[in-house]
């Protein structure tokens, strides 16, 4: 076994929240509903044995962080979102690794489509 292979994840799917990200003026006027999926990775041996908080991550606070940038200062790009967000997460000291996905459900695109995303993973 390697050191990855006894990672343990916690996924938070479907945050969501107005945000005024985009390229054009009018999704930086008129703003659009986001939603991110967060997956964090990290060991929870500890915690299982303690039955502790303080012995894992708390993601009602990284949900909160989460909501907090889709709704806070806007960017022009969802990678730049993404990347933020990462950043965010990987402050927690407990955290090996994160991996976040931004949904742009109502982007400004010509052809039919249900669903535009950006994924982005980022290890410690």
């Amino acid at each position: 076994m390697t050191p990855a292979d006894d990672l343990d994840t916690i996924r938070i799917a479907g945050i969501r929240g107005r945000g005024y990200h985009g390229v054009l003026a009018a999704e930086r006027e008129l703003g659009q509903e986001f939603i991110v999926d967060v997956v964090l990775g990290l060991r929870t041996r500890t915690a299982a044995a303690s039955d502790e908080l303080s012995d894992t991550l708390d993601y009602g606070l990284v949900a909160t962080r989460v909501h907090e940038r889709i709704t806070g200062a806007p960017f022009a790009l969802l990678e730049t979102l993404a990347e933020r967000i990462a950043e965010d997460c990987l402050q927690a000291p407990a955290l090996e690794f994160v991996e976040v996905t931004v949904h742009k459900p109502a982007a400004p695109v010509t052809v039919p489509f249900a669903d535009i995303s950006v994924r982005v993973r980022r290890r410690r």
